[in-house]
């Protein structure tokens, strides 16, 4: 039997008639843009449609306790939340619907999300930060369910880094009010099944942050019902386990149903004080939610819910019992009310107007453009049936888009291919420019543009005594580690890198000296390790995550994918999260601790610089590259590396590696080998052997994968050896394809070669246990020193015969 509603809460609050008013007229038009967006995409004028409906109330409830300086971390439902804190604008609202991309119309993404999905502009135009304490904020909203859970623990993280450290005061005044500042994260009740909301809510209550989650459950995750998705079918029972009582601490667990307006308040406050004053994590589970649109405009919800439910749903609708309970305590008449509602409708209405015709206005002058050089064009040959079609195609469109114009000039160019006079040139220059534009539009801030662009930090080289100590490599990472330290925005975060200075002992004896809060122990969590990352460096602080080997970084492969390495890109630079992801791979034992799969990671995290240094000296080196630029990164450590003898240099704590710049290891006039990380050991021992066989090898460090070689160095090597061999750990087809396609056809160093370019990788399987495992497992010196006698025999047989048979 489905709920019927019952009385409305009775609560100790004094409602003030104004301001219940404002919520009712806040909740109406909220209804009718959602309404009117249905209708865009179904008139074809949108591409895609998902709203808040249903979900009014509580967002309202939520955002009434809301303080300047707090944060939401909400999904593609939170529309309501965010224009009741004044962080977006109905017009906003749809010009992000209609992928207008103008950050004046749109700020939050400048048309690259999908509409409700909210980002606070948190840089100025420079790429510096802005003040977060004086605003509400809106962390940049993800698609992928559950996405926005880990990044709001770092959010929230930063508050209690901020509050209980005295060392950040002086870094505090953009960021935190003493860290009294409440993060609130949503999510619908079906996204709770996901492993990481469950990782997440654990964390909370071992991390005791001021967070609060709110559960929107509406019964349905898109067509499968809850009792196929959460046990109990509520996800507040499932969770009882975690509530806090008089003797252990853990999160309070609060329910409230969506329509009962004076419920949500109290409960929405209650969570706010609880995790504000005394950061005691909060979940709101909020029940009885509807859908009056279903879940999207992709689909109908009558398909899949049955006559009663929907009779349900339009007899509990929020906004239904909110008009009727203003009725009640008497804060407004009928008319009144009636009013508010028809005025709601053409305010919308009003709104998508304005905005649809912003976006077509802001496309016009391109349009324009392209038919005065069309008929410029057709004056000057005289050609008008080449040109016709592709202008009557053009205008037969409705709505004509950005894309719309460049598949029209294209044409035309391709129409008028055996004409070069100036009205062509003319055609290719309104092009090209507007292609420029167009780049602009969609593919500009994949990285920082700002100053503080790690590509910016030039070399500094070790510089090494004539009689240099040689220490193990973990040394040598032990003292950079300590020297980052010393900022107190730098803190560390992994498993087993507190106590016992992790596992390779990096860090020893470094949590002695700085604090727990400096260097912290976690739980084997790895997704909620990085989202603490991710959200704290959203707060001016610079997190290093480790993730303590590199195969392991496919459990939060998805929140480094689908929020860190986008979230630049997505909000058109309004947002950034500078963490530096920690790791070690390549050579040791085992199928699970020698991974290298980095084709799989470089394709899915452009916007994360990839470091894959070959020792513990490079190593530092990025780092320090890294925290002096404001992009996110990587450094993917050698794992076999940390006991092997490096020369202590004089200047460690000066030293920086530029980001896409190789380092020639060996020169050399026969070929050129291209490699990184562990392989470099490798190669470089193959060289020696090589050259006693009366073959020159030149060997190629890229350094960085993300970038990859911005000075083109390699194609120079090319030009010199007229031979090129890409050798890695990753499997076939991975980096060294990667790295091949790079600098033949990026490059065009294909001219160059004398030979067909190889590659040599690692068999097609995951790396067996055992000295023999490795051996057998991944490319030896044997295998890179028959590859390049191969290759040398392909050119001269004669001086280099056959060695197997």
């Amino acid at each position: 039997m489905l709920p019927k509603p019952t009385q409305f809460s009775r609560v100790e609050i004094e409602f003030n008639p104004d301001k219940v008013l404002e919520d009712y007229r806040l909740a109406v038009i909220s209804r009718q843009c959602s309404l009117l967006v249905r209708k865009e995409v179904f008139s074809g004028r949108a591409k895609f449609g998902i709203y808040g409906d249903g979900k009014e109330l509580c967002q309202i409830a939520l955002a009434r306790s809301m303080r300047l300086g707090d944060y939401i971390s909400g999904y593609y439902r939170d529309q309501t939340i965010g224009v009741a804190i004044g962080d977006l604008t109905w017009p906003q609202y749809f010009a992000q619907l209609y992928g207008h991309p103008d950050r004046q119309y749109d700020p939050h993404s400048a048309g690259r999300q999908m509409n409700n999905h909210h980002a606070t502009r948190w840089l100025d135009e420079k790429g510096e930060w802005l003040d977060q304490t004086n605003q509400y904020n809106s962390v940049a909203g993800v698609s992928s369910t559950a996405m926005q859970i880990p990044r709001s623990l770092g959010i929230a993280y930063a508050s209690k880094m901020y509050q209980f450290r005295a060392d950040l005061a002086e870094f505090k005044e953009q960021f935190s009010k003493d860290g009294k500042e409440v993060c609130y994260t949503t999510i619908g009740d079906a996204s709770t099944s996901e492993g990481m909301f469950f990782e997440c809510i654990n964390a909370a209550g071992v991390l005791q942050i001021p967070i609060v989650f709110s559960v929107w459950d509406d019964g349905y995750g898109i067509s499968v019902p809850i009792e196929y998705q959460t046990t109990k079918s509520s996800i507040s029972k499932v969770l009882a386990g975690f509530q806090r009582n008089d003797q252990e601490k853990g999160l309070e667990i609060i329910q409230v149903k969506a329509w009962d307006y004076p419920g949500l308040m109290q409960a929405y406050q209650q969570a706010a004080r609880l995790a504000r004053e005394e950061f005691v994590p909060c979940l709101v589970h909020v029940i009885e939610c509807t859908q009056p649109q279903g879940h999207s405009a992709s689909g109908s919800h009558e398909r899949y819910k049955s006559a009663d439910r929907l009779a349900w749903e339009h007899e509990v609708d929020c906004n239904v019992l909110f008009r009727q309970w203003v009725l009640d305590q008497g804060f407004a008449s009928e008319e009144t009310l009636k009013e508010i509602e028809e005025a709601a409708v053409l305010e919308a209405r009003k709104y998508q107007k304005e905005a649809f015709a912003a976006y077509m206005a802001s496309i016009e002058p391109d349009k324009k453009a392209f038919l005065r050089v069309a008929q410029n064009l057709m004056e000057s040959t005289n050609e008008g049936s080449l040109l016709s079609p592709i202008l009557d195609e053009l205008k037969q469109l409705p709505y004509p888009i950005f894309s719309d114009l460049v598949r029209a000039g294209r044409k035309t160019l391709r129409a008028f291919r055996v004409y070069q006079g100036p009205a062509v040139k003319l055609l290719r220059k309104w092009l090209s420019e507007l292609e420029e534009r167009n780049r602009r539009r969609f593919s500009s801030h994949q990285i920082s543009e700002s100053q503080h662009s790690p590509l910016l930090i030039n070399a500094v080289k070790p510089i090494y005594k004539k009689e240099a100590n040689y220490v193990d490599g973990r040394e040598i990472l032990n003292k950079s580690f300590a020297h980052f330290l010393e900022d107190p925005r730098v803190f560390i975060l992994g498993e087993d890198v507190g106590k016992i200075g992790d596992v390779n002992q990096t860090l020893a004896g470094l949590q002695e000296v700085f604090g727990d809060l400096k260097i912290t122990d976690t739980g084997i969590r790895e997704i909620s390790i990085v989202g603490q990352g991710i959200g704290a460096s959203m707060r001016g602080l610079r997190p290093i995550v480790e993730i303590q080997y590199l195969d392991y970084i496919f459990y939060p492969f998805p929140i480094l994918s689908d929020d860190l390495a986008c979230l630049h890109y997505r909000t058109a630079g309004g947002q950034k999260a500078p963490m530096i992801l920690r790791t070690r791979g390549h050579r040791l034992e085992g199928i699970w601790h020698s991974g290298s799969p980095m084709a799989v990671l470089i394709n899915g995290l452009r916007g994360i610089h990839f470091c894959v240094p070959r020792n513990m000296t490079q190593a530092a080196g990025m780092y320090r590259t890294l925290l002096k630029g404001d992009d996110p990164g990587i450094v993917v450590e050698c794992l076999n590396g940390y006991r092997l003898k490096e020369a202590m240099p004089e200047n460690l704590h000066e030293i920086t590696v530029p980001l896409g710049i190789p380092e020639v290891l060996r020169e050399g006039t026969d070929i050129t080998i291209v490699t990184y990380g562990s392989m470099c050991r490798i190669v470089m021992e193959a060289s020696e052997t090589l050259s006693s066989m009366g073959i020159s090898v030149e060997v190629v460090d890229v350094q960085t994968l993300l970038p990859f070689d911005r000075t083109q160095s390699i194609s120079a090597s090319i030009q010199k050896t007229h031979r090129v061999l890409f050798a890695d750990e990753d499997m076939p087809g991975g980096t060294t394809a990667y790295m091949m396609q790079e600098v033949l056809d990026k490059q065009g160093a294909f001219a160059w070669l004398d030979t067909p370019a190889r590659c040599l990788a690692a068999p097609p399987h995951r790396p067996a246990y055992s000295s023999d495992g490795d051996y057998f497992s991944k490319p030896n010196v044997e295998n890179v020193v028959d590859t390049i006698y191969e290759m040398m025999r392909e050119s001269d047989p004669g001086l280099f015969p056959a060695i197997y048979f």
